[in-house]
Formats: structure tokens, C-alpha cells, sequence
């Protein structure tokens, strides 16, 4: 049984979609005026987790993760670059999209962009108008009058009138409640615009998500995904929307994942420990970024520090020498530890469990791997199985071995041919040179392994 902490009870609850063997499921995705950091990674790769396990169930899932592609941060970002809005988004879409394949994350079922649902966005301001959810202001913009929605607040647990002491109406703003959000935007000049009821003029951001994820998923579908930092007020606004167009609840299950922080402060670019994916990149493997992300559970916070990478290195450089030089087969063998692995991810997707279970096979196919090579051969496929609904594993043992980040120190060729010459020596009995030659492999980060096959290395 598949149980999920639901944000909005506070609580697991047991996962029932809605339809029998079906789950629609819409996650928020980037704002593209900058380049992927690694909130937006983290964003990605669990909800990826998420995708590949409720596949691995057995339903038949309709992913669908937005695309934000117009809205004040894009418009101010292509004015400074004296560039189209739109030339601006299309490059930072595929800078995204080349991120996202190098974290092994696949692709959703839809990835819808707001500029392409503009009939939608102003057909549900149009029936929020007329159940009485909002208004046109004077300056053109329309609101959502929040005070007509009794139920705001169920999601982040926020009071009305709390908000309301610590809000105020912005000079220029229609607003005839300091807590009321835009719904439409008039255009200012040299803005895009598209045509409206109110006149020239573009969405606001929460409807984008409104009207992309009920035209493509319904009015009431499964599961609602996205950091934690959208939970409110772009969620909790999302559901007055939703729910005040429809007449009907929105979403079943809420999930956030929890907030990057950077030497345990909150990632920012004003504190200046902003990392986008690709510097990160720069100094690791996209395998190895993903396996960080996977070691805590998605509800926590996750702490990034160049430790924690290189942690994650030594651990998938574990997982892949126990791999090495296995042939494949049919998964077989070690039950026990693949039950533990698939209640820790029923368990909330609980990863860091699920890894731990993973390492408990590991120790297994090594056992194995001295007495009985068909047993581990099983364990071995059994162990990229499991890897595979988390996205790592997949790689040649070899390839991984004997890759990684490295802009200096010698290529797969000279490493080769120090290793020959080193056993050569060991031939000649010449003890000290077959030292010399391992001692200066290892200062070049490279470590040896002497087995009854060979000598094979890896990259330290």
C-alpha cells in the first residue's frame, strides 16, 4: 500500500486515485528567464522518482509539468537583454531541457507552456467574474477577491486576517482588498499583451497553473507536486482559483519538496551561494548530483556542500565495483532486501531507506561474487533494477569506473600503459618499480585492483 504525506491534511494518507489504475499528476515547473539551479534540479529529479515509481506500480500515469514562460521576472530579464520575450524563453527552455536529460530525468506525459493556454486562462477569468470570485479594477487589471473563497488558508494553514494585518495595496494596484492577487494584468507599454475582455493585457502567474493543469488533467485530479516555497501563496491560490471556476475540489494529494540550503544557510543569490546546474556540473557527474538529491527524503531540506558530493561519489563507485565485470541475466535473488527497498518508497518515496536497502544487496552480490557467479549475476540485475526506479545504475561499470570530471592528470591510454608496465615488473620481480609505478597512480588519483582476472582500476 502506497502511502503519501498529503500537505493538505498534514498527514500519510493511503493513495487512492481517482480513477482505478490511472494517476494524473501536474508538478510546477521552471520560470525560464535563468538557467536551471539546483532547487529547480531537486524539483525535477524527485518528482522524476515519483513518475518512475508509480509507473513501476503498475498504473498508467499522466505527467504533465508546466512550463512558465511569461510573467514580470521574464519581461524584465528580456528588457534588460534588449531581446524578445520569446527568444529569451525558447533558449532558456532548451538550456533546461539539456539540464534535465543530463540528470536522467524523463521526460513528463505534457510539458504545457502558459503563452499556449491563453483561451483557457481567460475563459476561467471570465466564469470567476461571473460567480462573483472577482472583479476588474479601473486600471484594467482583474482580481481575485479573496474574501469570496471561505475556505483560503486550508492548505498552508494561514488565517485571512492575519495576512491581511501584514499586506498593503501597492501604489497602482486596483485592489480592494490588500490580500486579492491579479488575475490579469494591463499592459504597460512595450509589454507583450494578448487580447481580453479587459483590454490589451497578460495573465498573472497562479492562473497560468489553474488553467494548464485542469485543461489537461480535469477539474479534480490526483496529485499536485512543487517546492515548498509555492505552497503559498501560489498553491493556496491556485485552489481558490480552481476551485471557485469548477465548483469542484482540485486535487487530491499535495507534495512539496523541501528547500536547498547551501552550507546549511538558504540558497540565494543576494547571500551569493547560488549554484546553477550547469557550474555544479563543471566539478560532477550529473549521476552523482542525482544521487546527493536522492539521500535525503524529498520533504526535508536538502543541505548542499561539496562533501556531500563527493560522498555521493564514493557511494555510486561502491554500488558500480560491485557491478563490474558481472554479465547480465534476469533478476534473481535477494527478496528480502527488494521488499525493503519497495516499502521504504510506498513509505512517503522514502529514498535515503531505499538506498540503504540497495547497500544491504550490495554487500549480498559481494558474498556472491567469491562462490557462486550465477547468484550473483541475479543479484546484480536485481540491483540495477532497483536502481533504475531511482534513475541511477544504468551506466557500463566500466564507463563509470573509469570516467568523471577530470581536466588534468592522464588518459585512459597512459594509465593503460603504466598498469602494463607495472606488471611487467611484477614479472621481473622487481618489486619496488611495481611499487613506484602503483604509488604514483594513486597520486594521480587513480587506485588499482589486483584480482585473479587482472589488475583493473578506477578513478579515486
Amino acid at each position: 500500500m502506497l502511502r503519501i504525506h498529503n500537505d493538505l491534511s498534514g498527514k500519510k494518507e493511503e493513495f487512492v486515485p481517482i480513477e482505478p489504475g490511472k494517476v494524473r499528476m501536474y508538478v510546477c515547473g521552471m520560470t525560464v528567464y535563468d538557467l536551471c539551479h539546483l532547487g529547480h534540479a531537486r524539483v525535477m529529479v524527485v518528482f522524476d522518482v515519483v513518475f518512475r515509481f508509480l509507473k513501476m506500480l503498475g498504473y498508467e500515469v499522466e505527467y504533465v509539468r508546466n512550463i512558465t514562460d511569461i510573467d514580470d521576472k521574464i519581461i524584465n530579464r528580456a528588457s534588460e537583454n534588449g531581446e524578445p520575450f520569446m527568444e529569451l524563453t525558447n533558449r532558456f527552455i532548451t538550456a533546461m531541457h539539456e539540464d534535465s536529460a543530463a540528470l536522467g530525468v524523463e521526460s513528463p506525459s505534457e510539458e504545457p507552456r502558459a503563452t499556449d493556454h491563453m483561451e483557457r486562462i481567460i475563459t476561467m477569468i471570465e466564469t470567476l467574474i461571473v460567480r462573483g470570485h472577482a472583479y476588474e479594477a479601473e486600471n484594467g487589471d482583474v482580481y481575485y477577491a479573496v474574501d469570496s473563497f471561505p475556505e483560503y488558508g486550508k492548505l498552508s494553514g494561514k488565517s485571512i486576517e492575519d495576512l491581511r494585518a501584514g499586506a498593503r495595496v501597492e501604489p497602482g494596484e486596483g485592489k480592494r482588498d490588500p490580500m486579492d492577487f491579479a488575475l490579469w494584468k494591463a499592459a504597460k507599454p512595450g509589454e507583450p499583451s494578448w487580447t481580453s475582455p479587459w483590454g490589451q493585457g497578460r495573465p498573472g502567474w497562479h492562473i497560468e497553473c489553474s488553467a494548464m493543469s485542469t485543461e489537461l488533467l480535469g477539474n479534480h485530479f490526483d496529485i499536485h507536486g512543487g517546492g515548498a516555497d509555492l505552497s503559498f501563496p501560489h498553491h493556496e491560490n491556485e485552489i481558490a482559483q480552481s476551485e471557485g471556476c469548477t465548483g469542484e475540489k482540485f486535487v487530491n494529494y499535495w507534495m512539496h519538496n523541501g528547500f536547498v540550503r547551501i552550507n546549511d544557510e538558504k540558497m540565494s543569490k543576494s547571500l551569493g551561494n547560488f549554484f546553477t546546474v550547469r557550474e555544479i556540473l563543471k566539478h560532477f557527474r550529473a549521476e552523482e548530483v542525482r544521487y546527493f538529491i536522492l539521500t535525503s527524503h524529498y520533504r526535508s531540506p536538502l543541505n548542499y556542500d561539496e562533501e556531500h558530493l563527493f560522498n555521493a561519489r564514493q557511494a555510486l563507485t561502491r554500488f558500480y565495483t560491485a557491478l563490474r565485470g558481472i554479465p547480465d541475466t534476469r533478476p534473481a535473488g535477494g527478496e528480502a532486501f527488494v521488499e525493503s527497498f519497495m516499502q521504504a518508497m510506498k513509505d512517503d518515496f522514502n529514498t535515503p531507506v531505499a538506498l540503504a536497502a540497495m547497500f544491504d544487496l550490495v554487500r549480498e552480490l559481494n558474498r556472491a561474487r567469491e562462490d557462486n557467479s550465477d547468484k550473483a549475476a541475479g543479484l546484480a540485475a536485481q540491483l540495477k533494477y532497483l536502481g533504475d526506479i531511482l534513475g541511477i545504475l544504468q551506466e557500463d561499470p566500466e564507463t563509470f569506473l573509469k570516467g568523471g570530471i577530470t581536466t588534468e592528470g592522464p588518459g585512459d591510454e597512459e594509465i593503460e600503459s603504466m598498469i602494463q608496465q607495472r606488471i611487467q615488473a611484477r614479472a621481473d620481480r622487481n618489486w619496488a618499480e611495481a611499487d613506484r609505478i602503483r604509488d604514483e597512480l594513486v597520486n594521480l588519483g587513480i587506485i588499482l585492483e589486483d584480482g585473479a582476472s587482472g589488475t583493473s582500476w578506477r578513478r579515486g
